[in-house]
């Protein structure tokens, strides 16, 4: 089994336990995450993976605080959410607990100017003691984002902005009240392919400097390989983890039925390598519905090496995978160490 990293060897920054969470329609409860166990570590990086719809920006959500489980806790720095009870005590979790939102341009108010959307909180948590502070906060801001000369920037709005420089407004934005964990929540899918490489190397020096955790969001398992190769990814498939585990061991060594075939999917700049890359044909391409979740395995349904009698019976505990350690949620795989093809 992979050993802990020295980070993972502390106490958790933010835990999630047992989370459940679903939402009503047409007077119908659709279920959206089904006992969701994470753990994020200080100064750890965990790639949340899965196709649209499996419950990735929910989870984002609660570990921000965001969001409230409809069961199960949320616990930071080993005390529960709950227990935050007076205004400095949630004022202080808020604090600690940020999010960068998927559209920056629907996330920042477009009647402030930058420097406006950037004070805000500054005043709020009282952050600064005077308007010279506060301006020397918001350049600080703007400057560590690489939106310089700040002069330039702060009194505009953000429309007269580009993608890419509203994103790394909302990341200012974050930075503000020196949080302890950020949840990017897609926080590159907006922007053009060719400044996504600048953001990623941004939130990476970012991490680096203030010792922040990120939690980050992408369907794009390519993505989170070159974001989250010295951290966690952990795969998402209908509000469930199926999948976690260090990014080596994953990526090198998936063993997921449902992570074999995200990986297969991954198109490559190579093609001699696409055309040696084995597919993994699915018993369906059809996603199931959340209000009409599969029983036993969500993923049986869809999965190659679908076993009757075992897969469609019993909902898969996460365990170590064989070898290489990182924790799968396959009952077969389980039993006998290897999966073989549904005949």
């Amino acid at each position: 089994m992979n050993a802990p990293s020295a980070a993972q060897t502390a106490a958790p920054l933010v835990s999630l336990r047992g989370i459940y969470r679903s939402f009503e329609k047409d007077r119908r409860e659709i279920p959206v995450l089904q006992d969701i166990n994470l753990d994020v570590y200080s100064d750890e990086i965990i790639c949340l993976v899965g196709e649209s719809g499996c419950g990735k920006t929910t989870t984002g959500k609660i570990a921000a605080g965001l969001l409230s489980p409809s069961r199960g806790e949320l616990r930071f720095e080993g005390r529960l959410a709950s227990e935050y009870r007076t205004r400095s005590e949630r004022m202080a979790l808020r604090r600690s607990l940020q999010i960068v939102h998927q559209d920056p341009f629907a996330s920042l108010n477009p009647t402030h100017t930058i420097g406006q959307i950037l004070s805000f909180p500054l005043r709020r948590h009282r952050m600064v003691e005077n308007r010279a502070g506060l301006r020397r906060r918001v350049w600080e801001l703007l400057t560590l984002v690489d939106l310089t000369p700040p002069g330039d920037i702060v009194n505009k709005y953000p429309h007269q902005l580009s993608g890419g420089q509203r994103q790394r407004v909302s990341i200012a934005r974050a930075l503000t009240v020196n949080p302890r964990l950020i949840v990017a929540d897609e926080a590159v899918s907006m922007v053009d392919v060719s400044i996504r490489i600048g953001l990623l190397k941004m939130l990476h020096e970012l991490r680096q400097r203030f010792h922040l955790s990120i939690v980050f969001i992408t369907h794009d398992l390519a993505l989170a390989k070159y974001f989250a190769w010295e951290g966690r990814i952990a795969v998402m498939y209908l509000g469930r983890i199926v999948e976690i585990g260090p990014t080596p061991a994953v990526i090198g060594h998936p063993a997921h039925p449902y992570t074999k075939a995200l990986l297969a999917a991954v198109p490559e700049a190579d093609p001699d390598i696409t055309r040696r890359k084995k597919q993994m044909p699915l018993r369906s391409e059809d996603i199931p519905s959340l209000t009409a979740i599969p029983a036993g395995c969500s993923f049986h349904p869809r999965c190659p090496f679908f076993q009757p009698g075992v897969c469609d019976h019993t909902v898969p505990a996460l365990l170590p995978a064989p070898q290489t350690g990182q924790l799968v949620a396959c009952t077969p795989l389980a039993q006998s160490g290897t999966l073989k093809p549904y005949a």
